[in-house]
């Protein structure tokens, strides 16, 4: 991802909320339902896939596609870790 000012200032004011409601009315401002939807599930597959789940549980778990799984998992890095650490 590349940084700027745009994503920058984006990503002050999402650490300036507080509550998982202030997050949810922000993130139905500035995204749709949808988009919402895929990062979340995106979140929960990754969250499977570092607890050593199985392709087919997570298909059965997640609704996700093999191949969203597969792109899921080349991309995990630091920041999907660093917040499974903190939310243990």
């Amino acid at each position: 991802m590349q940084k700027n000012d745009f994503n920058d200032q984006f990503f002050d004011a999402v650490l300036t909320l507080k509550t998982r409601e202030e997050c949810y009315k922000f993130f139905s401002d500035a995204c749709t339902p949808k988009e919402i939807a895929t990062i979340a599930q995106r979140f929960a597959v990754a969250k499977m896939l570092n607890e050593k789940q199985v392709y087919s549980e997570i298909v059965k778990n997640t609704g996700a596609s093999t191949a969203t799984i597969s792109r899921v998992n080349r991309a995990i890095n630091e920041g999907f870790q660093l917040a499974f650490e903190r939310l243990k």
